[in-house]
């Protein structure tokens, strides 16, 4: 969704439009994690530099995606 955005996020803004594309009970899971709430992949990312901080906010780093080669 970051990527397609093509612009950056704050984390309010990034948490809104999650939000607003999913819904409040959707659950999301990344590549380590599962069942996770609105707001927590965000902070799971950002602290395994997954995200990039860019002027403005943070923007998704495509070459830090994970791929399902199988």
């Amino acid at each position: 969704m970051m990527i397609e955005a093509d612009r950056p996020f704050t984390g309010d803004a990034l948490r809104a439009a999650i939000a607003e594309r999913f819904g409040e009970d959707a659950r999301f899971h990344i590549c380590s994690s599962e069942g996770m709430k609105p707001g927590e992949p965000i902070e799971s990312l950002r602290t395994r530099s997954k995200l990039r901080v860019v002027e403005g906010g943070w923007s998704g780093d495509q070459g830090e995606i994970c791929r399902d080669n199988g």
